[in-house]
């Protein structure tokens, strides 16, 4: 008997791609494919994201507020990416019947505590009992009258920026990963705080929008992937040059302590949620943000760093 192709098989992004053709887009301006749904012009948009236990965060490395927050900003940063910001959320908590019950108030109040930094409004939530503990986050954002700004529009000519730098969440999972003690290390410190719980500026997307931004993402998979969907969604390439690629000195310190090489991090690593974006010109980037490539013509191998195609991968969900 043939097996049936498994979940892991096929992959995230080849079934987020089937989930989006049989959704379609009825009701809505954005539907499946991009960062977030936008419901109607000009004003509602919508995003949702998943964390659970020992596959997002762990609890003997977090702490309850910190896994809370770090969801919040998970789904916060794809209304970011459409060049919106974020008035609501809406959280649904899931735990085994054992759990204690501090565990699950602790990650309301990182959730709680993160919304209103963001200067949104917790709408509502569920708790239900699972086999793991995991949060569910859907964020609501307002676009202010502005157009979406879309993944897909990408042209050639245009220039590829961050809005901030890359790698240090990835970095801060390998100092835990690693098990070396390096946690009264203030460089260590640093990147373990941005892997419990991310600090991007999601403020730039609206920034981003306002500049005329022609594509907007957020890098929560990896700089590889991100540049990936980019490229499939506009149907262009893009040349980046690693070393234009922006990392703290932080990520740089920890990477000599370990001694690895700080590179797969930023390009691969993921869940830093800062905001990768094409713009007509350098003139075009907002200020803070860093050039790190320009957008080409499509051709076989769409994504080129250093002229090579990527050595790294980035985050699978599945």
């Amino acid at each position: 008997m043939t097996s049936r192709p498994t979940v892991a098989d096929v992959g995230e992004r080849a079934l987020l791609t089937q989930f989006a053709r049989a959704a379609g887009t009825p009701g809505s301006v954005v539907g499946p494919g991009d960062d977030a749904a936008v419901v109607d012009p000009g004003a509602t948009v919508l995003s949702v994201d998943t964390a659970v236990a020992g596959r997002h965060f762990r609890l003997d490395w977090s702490t309850p507020e910190q896994i809370g927050a770090r969801a919040v900003i998970a789904a916060a940063a794809d209304i970011a990416a459409m060049g919106a910001r974020t008035t609501g959320v809406l959280v649904a908590l899931a735990a085994p019947s054992t759990t204690p019950a501090d565990v699950v108030v602790g990650i309301n109040r990182g959730v709680v505590g993160c919304a209103a930094a963001l200067g949104a409004s917790v709408l509502g939530g569920d708790l239900v009992e699972a086999s793991d503990v995991s949060v569910s986050i859907t964020a609501v954002g307002v676009l202010d009258g502005r157009e979406p700004v879309r993944v897909s529009g990408a042209r050639p000519g245009d220039v590829l920026a961050v809005s901030g730098p890359l790698g240090a969440s990835a970095a801060g999972y390998a100092v835990l990963a690693s098990g070396v003690d390096l946690l009264n290390d203030p460089a260590a410190c640093e990147v373990v705080s941005a892997f419990r719980c991310p600090a991007p500026d999601l403020g730039q997307g609206p920034v981003a929008a306002r500049a005329g931004a022609h594509a907007l993402t957020d890098v929560s998979d990896g700089l590889v992937v991100e540049l990936a969907v980019l490229c499939s969604a506009s149907g262009v390439g893009v040349d980046v040059d690693s070393g234009a690629v922006p990392v703290t000195d932080a990520v740089r310190a920890v990477a000599v302590a370990l001694r690895a090489d700080p590179r797969p991090w930023a390009l691969g690593g993921g869940e830093d949620h800062e905001l990768l974006g094409a713009f007509a010109g350098p003139d075009a980037v907002p200020r803070g943000w860093t050039v790190i490539g320009r957008v080409v013509p499509d051709r076989a191998e769409p994504v080129l760093i250093d002229g090579e195609p990527p050595r790294v991968q980035g985050w699978q969900s599945v």
